[in-house]
C-alpha cells in the first residue's frame, strides 16, 4: 500500500443551524491494487483537547517535518487505517465515543510517524510495507 496524502481539518458551519463546528475530519489517501482510495474519519473536536491522554504529544502542532507543521488531526485517519485494516474497504468512519477513539491509539508506535511525513514531503508518497511497523511490540 502506498500512502499518498495525510491531512486533517476543522469543519466549519455551512448553515447556522448545523453542528459541523463540533467536528474535525481526518483523511488518508492511499493506493492499493491500482486503485486510489480515501478514508475520511469524522470525530468530535473535543478529543483534540486531550491529545496527551491519547498520545505522547502535548499540543498542536504535534511535530514539524520539512517545514510542515503536523497536527493531531493529520494523523488520525492514518492511525485508524493502521489499527483496523477493514477500513481499507470503507470510505467514511464516524467516531463519537472516547473509548473507541482511545483504542485506536493504545498500541501505536508514534516514533515512526515523522518518517511517514518526511517521506511524503520528499517523495510524494510513503510505501507502507506492514501496519505492524506502527504497532508497539511488548518488551
Amino acid at each position: 500500500m502506498r500512502i499518498c496524502r495525510l491531512q486533517g481539518y476543522e469543519l466549519e458551519k455551512s448553515k447556522p443551524n448545523t453542528f459541523e463546528d463540533y467536528f474535525n475530519r481526518s483523511e488518508v489517501t492511499f493506493r492499493e491494487d491500482g486503485d486510489e482510495k480515501t478514508l475520511y474519519v469524522l470525530y468530535l473536536r473535543h478529543f483534540e483537547e486531550s491529545i496527551s491522554s491519547f498520545t505522547p504529544y502535548e499540543r498542536n502542532p504535534i511535530f514539524t517535518v520539512s517545514g510542515r507543521d503536523v497536527y493531531f488531526r493529520d494523523i488520525i485517519a492514518f492511525v485508524c487505517l493502521l489499527q483496523n485494516p477493514d477500513f481499507r474497504r470503507r470510505k467514511r468512519v464516524y467516531i463519537h465515543k472516547e473509548e473507541e477513539f482511545r483504542r485506536y491509539f493504545a498500541h501505536m508506535e508514534f516514533t515512526k510517524l515523522p518518517d511517514v511525513f518526511a517521506e511524503l514531503e520528499a517523495k510524494g508518497e510513503y510505501r507502507l510495507t506492514s501496519p505492524l511497523l506502527f504497532i508497539r511490540q511488548p518488551s
